[in-house]
């Protein structure tokens, strides 16, 4: 594929893609291009710079290919953290307390979300209680 530069007879700049130069020769000559501003076809090639890949070019389109992959993960996240609390019972600092309670069978088993300290999630997890910490999302903390 060939990216070219092109030019209507009434002032439009443009670009296209094409299999070859020699397409683009056959799509012109045949009258198949016409400019998507106004419609002519009257067109001609303009002169373009190569777009030459560098490393440094080649580094950039990999950032921002992982910017756009992780923006994906982090809505991901997002959802997920937003269903488990949507059918989770939030027991705020009671969390740990309550955690004991189900684990032990003396209050019903049900989905539990809240908080604890680091020392509060250390017995838990030394008593064998499974749990696991949601991430903090922004908007959890930010103000609008």
């Amino acid at each position: 594929m060939i990216r070219f530069s092109l030019h209507c007879d009434h002032g439009h700049d443009f670009e296209a893609w094409f299999a070859s130069g020699a397409d683009y020769e056959r799509q012109a000559n045949s009258g198949l291009l016409s400019c998507p501003q106004c419609g002519s076809v009257q067109i001609d090639k303009t002169v373009m710079a190569p777009s030459v890949s560098t490393a440094r070019k080649r580094e950039q389109n990999q950032a921002v290919a992982m910017v756009e992959s992780q923006a994906v993960v982090v809505e991901k996240v997002r959802e997920m953290v937003r269903a488990i609390r949507a059918a989770s019972e939030d027991v705020g600092e009671e969390f740990p307390e309550e955690a004991r309670k189900i684990h032990y069978g003396e209050a019903e088993a049900r989905g539990i979300v809240g908080s604890a300290s680091r020392d509060d999630v250390k017995s838990l997890l030394e008593e064998g209680i499974g749990i696991l910490p949601l991430p903090h999302l922004p908007e959890d903390t930010n103000y609008q």
